[in-house]
């Protein structure tokens, strides 16, 4: 659009005209309208990039020794009753894959195993938790 000032008499025989509508097709509404300019955004991608970045994660908490010892002490209660299928819940850090921090997530099921040399617990349904991420067992 140009921004020097229209001279006198250019555009006159038009410029009063009223705006020509449609007797066959409804006008589109602003929303449509501006929806068919939407592929050609500069800025492909920003929306989700900034989605993403405004998404919360937590910080992985460090337990105090009295409490992994409190929680050592119930892994071992536990691995010895794995024989009755103790029904537990236990609540552990899970990282973010896309970003530093993560989120505490529950399970809860039938402990299947505990494997001290390799660090973790296995569910009956094959989840494995690292050990080192496990803030609660609750039976």
């Amino acid at each position: 659009m140009s921004t020097e000032p229209r001279k006198p008499g250019e555009y006159d025989d038009i410029i009063d005209l009223p705006h020509p509508v449609s007797a066959v097709h409804a006008p589109m509404p602003r929303k449509d309208r501006a929806a068919q300019f939407a592929p050609f955004a500069a800025l492909t991608g920003y929306s989700e990039t900034v989605a993403e970045t405004a998404r919360y994660t937590d910080r992985q908490m460090e337990l105090d020794p009295d409490e992994i010892e409190r929680l050592n002490r119930k892994l071992v209660a536990l691995n010895g009753r794995l024989s009755e299928a103790p029904q537990v819940s236990i609540t552990y850090f899970q990282p973010d894959a896309r970003k530093a921090g993560g989120s505490y997530e529950t399970w809860a099921g039938v402990l299947k195993r505990i494997d001290p040399t390799f660090g973790f617990v296995e569910g009956e349904d094959g989840l494995q938790i690292p050990i080192s991420r496990i803030i609660a067992i609750g039976e």
